[in-house]
């Protein structure tokens, strides 16, 4: 369980975070809320990169204030927006290498979690091709890659779909169901409502450094103003209502309430 209890934090004075409670487990929970909300801010907290200025965050049981970055990365693992300021090494291979030989792990050790992770990611038989000549989706399931072999319990995923075409999307989004059906708990900060109401579970909105919503998505998209705060409901939804079926996740649930019938 990560957990956040009235965390506080300030930037050169101003405060960001305003008093945040927060938890998940083993579940996919979608943060969103406008730029500048503090979205980020908050997520950094649950592995290390932040400590509050007040409050505290656990981690199963681990106070961040009391552990190392390195220490709370296996438990956390953090997707950065930008997956090319993750990489640095020559090949596949040795960029998912990295994390697992900074553990002291053997080289069969590492080797085999390299092969686990990228199998994880769909990203076989790319060991020795360098990151930089990956495309966007590969570039994004390798920065995932190299988190997974990490072996955190929780994964997050910032913008984890930002600039992808609709296929590379669409491989990104099998990655994150897979990995949530195998046991990970997941987080993703996002702008994209079609992503939120494709994967998550539970919705969590930031705005201001507050948090102002925390519940399942049908909930947020169907009771809750979120044009208010800058975002968009999606089409699907829009189109479900307008159908008389009720709140749908996708066009296959619509066409299954409609019976197969437009």
């Amino acid at each position: 369980m990560i957990e956040a209890e009235n965390v506080h934090f300030a930037y050169n004075g101003k405060e960001v975070l305003r008093g945040i409670d927060f938890e998940m487990g083993q579940e996919i929970v979608a943060l969103v809320g406008p730029n500048g909300s503090g979205k980020t801010t908050l997520a950094k907290h649950f592995n290390g990169l932040l400590k509050p200025s007040k409050g505290r965050v656990l981690v199963d049981g681990l106070d961040t204030r009391e552990h190392t970055v390195a220490e709370l990365s296996r438990l956390v693992g953090y997707v950065f927006q930008n997956p090319e300021h993750m990489f640095f090494e020559e090949t596949v291979f040795n960029e998912v290498a990295f994390g697992p030989r900074n553990l002291g792990l053997s080289e069969e050790e590492v080797e085999e979690r390299v092969k686990w992770a990228l199998k994880s990611v769909g990203l076989e038989g790319f060991e020795d091709r360098t990151p930089y000549s990956l495309s966007g989706g590969e570039k994004q399931r390798l920065a995932i890659a190299c988190v997974l072999a990490m072996k955190p319990k929780y994964l997050i995923l910032d913008e984890p779909t930002t600039g992808l075409d609709a296929r590379a999307e669409e491989e990104v989004v099998e990655v994150i169901r897979s990995l949530h059906e195998s046991g990970h708990g997941i987080l993703l900060i996002t702008h994209d409502m079609d992503l939120v109401v494709r994967l998550a579970e539970r919705v969590v909105l930031l705005h201001g450094g507050r948090k102002l919503f925390d519940g399942p998505v049908e909930e947020f998209f169907t009771a809750f103003d979120v044009e208010k705060y800058g975002l968009e409901r999606p089409e699907v939804v829009e189109l479900g209502e307008r159908l008389g079926v009720g709140f749908v996740r996708s066009i296959e649930e619509i066409l299954a309430k409609l019976g197969g019938e437009v």
